[in-house]
């Protein structure tokens, strides 16, 4: 029998206005139930507010295979969705204990509901964290050192992920279910103090609460709330600028970096570090803070460099010179300049778009060699020869890319052509053939011309 009181008026009533606000009157969603308060107070709750929103609703569980009882859990959750005639799906997940469980399991998890909500057809999935669970997130992130982005939480909605109950704690939720007369489950790793948010949750938490002279669950979720909403703002702020700031090549123009507000700065360079594989964290920010601020270079992780000079922001991974050679024989030959990730080919059609075109005389010595330069190499002109190093520097071509250029030479080592960087008056095309070169995309790890 359906009971009312004042703790199931503010459960229905914030579930019936999370599940308006996200959207979902008429349509479907797949709870994750584990058994434990939280998630059975979610399916009681929303049991008793579908049938005024029209909502259809289907059932998730789980056994991760780390806990003999967790058998029992699971048909305890089947019998309940059975009792409120919503579908009910079983996945089991076979974990292994050891390192890394928590982590683990979270992945883990959410890859099995979200398969499920896919194969089902359904909306949206919706878990049952609470403004407790957001409080704990929140004080386990500051303890480790976070930035606004962190604080923001726990989010009430990440694409088809929605936490309806987000509002609620956990002391709301549980009186809830003792109007409702309903049992739930605890799960021993909730009471482990080996971890962190065991700890958090049961020593951190209640002291908080007792020096501050009132349960303080609530504002500390109501802050993580205002932290994702001012999260949320600065970085549509630093995507403009990033799409302002960015060069084609990859780089980002320095001088707009500096001229950026500090918290933007931070999210632009964040976003620079992160596309190229480095850890973002504290430390190495605010060495590549005061990279950009000095116009200097800053270490990064995985081998890589970021240099702030010329007039540009990159990350870079620095080498030497040295690189392999491609022999081009003659019509037809095609080939990639290993570590440079520039192909090049030969032909008499038409060339691919973003391929550079060097156009070949009938004379042309064969074959021709690409690969990147050496000391000495010098570019005939108008004006004469001058040396190619001095053609990079009047160019400003960052100095890590000159190394990953490539040059073509012909059979008498003359150097006819610099693809992006120089190349020999105009002529006309007499023997029918030009040679591409199509510079490396992204993940080609090489450089981009000019």
């Amino acid at each position: 029998m359906r009971r009312t009181g004042p703790a199931t008026a503010l459960i229905t009533t914030t579930l019936e206005a999370a599940y308006r606000y996200f959207g979902l009157e008429r349509r479907s969603v797949l709870i994750a139930v584990s058994g434990g308060a939280d998630s059975v107070a979610l399916l009681e709750g929303t049991a008793r507010v579908c049938g005024r929103l029209g909502l259809s609703v289907e059932v998730a569980t789980l056994d991760h295979g780390l806990r003999p009882e967790a058998v029992e859990e699971v048909r305890a959750v089947e019998r309940l969705a059975a009792l409120h005639g919503f579908p009910c799906h079983v996945r089991q997940l076979r974990l292994k204990a050891g390192a890394g469980v928590e982590q683990r399991a979270r992945e883990a998890r959410y890859a099995a509901l979200e398969a499920v909500r896919l194969e089902r057809g359904l909306a949206a999935m919706a878990t049952a964290h609470t403004a407790s669970d957001q409080a704990e997130t929140l004080l386990m992130r500051l303890a480790r050192g976070t930035s606004l982005r962190g604080a923001a939480g726990v989010l009430s909605r990440r694409g088809t992920l929605v936490r309806p109950l987000l509002e609620r704690t956990r002391g709301e939720i549980e009186a809830f279910l003792r109007e409702q007369s309903v049992g739930f489950v605890v799960d021993p790793m909730n009471e482990d103090p080996r971890l962190f948010r065991s700890r958090v949750r049961h020593d951190v938490l209640p002291a908080l609460s007792r020096a501050a002279g009132f349960p303080v669950a609530r504002q500390l979720a109501s802050f993580a709330r205002l932290a994702a909403e001012d999260d949320a703002l600065l970085s549509e702020l630093a995507d403009t600028a990033w799409r302002r700031l960015v060069r084609p090549e990859g780089s980002l123009d320095a001088v707009g970096v500096r001229a950026l507000e500090p918290p933007l700065r931070r999210r632009v360079l964040s976003r620079l570090l992160a596309q190229v594989g480095a850890v973002v964290d504290d430390a190495t920010l605010a060495r590549v803070l005061e990279a950009v601020a000095r116009g200097r270079s800053a270490t990064l992780s995985a081998g890589l460099q970021l240099r702030a000079a010329g007039g540009s922001v990159r990350c870079v991974r620095p080498q030497g010179a040295s690189r392999g050679t491609l022999t081009l024989e003659g019509a037809g030959a095609a080939g990639l300049l290993k570590g440079t990730g520039w192909r090049f080919q030969v032909s008499a059609q038409a060339a691919p778009p973003g391929a550079l075109v060097l156009t070949l005389p009938e004379d042309t010595r064969w074959p021709l060699t690409v690969r990147t330069r050496r000391a000495g190499d010098r570019v005939s002109g108008a004006q004469g020869s001058r040396k190619l190093q001095d053609v990079f520097v009047d160019l400003r071509v960052p100095a890590e890319r000159r190394d990953l250029q490539p040059v073509v030479t012909d059979s008498e080592g003359r150097l006819l052509w610099v693809p992006g960087i120089w190349g020999p008056p105009g002529r006309k095309l007499v023997g029918g053939q030009s040679l591409w070169a199509l510079p490396p995309i992204p993940s080609d790890g090489g450089s981009a011309p000019l």
